[in-house]
């Protein structure tokens, strides 16, 4: 799968309000391409999730 493939599933993931494996796909996807745009999701979902869900989501 490509970077762009990992962006897309975890968009996806994210939503169906998986946000554990909508976290897991951008961070693949960053891994394969550190230029992917799932650097801004994976940014914006770590900020709402450590804004609304403290308890759903341990760094």
């Amino acid at each position: 799968m490509s970077a762009e493939d990992f962006y897309r599933l975890g968009n996806e993931y994210r939503r169906q309000g998986n946000w554990q494996m909508a976290i897991n796909n951008y961070m693949e996807a960053i891994e394969l391409d550190p230029e992917s745009p799932a650097v801004e999701a994976k940014k914006m979902l770590d900020d709402i999730l450590n804004f609304y869900h403290k308890d759903a989501y341990n760094p």
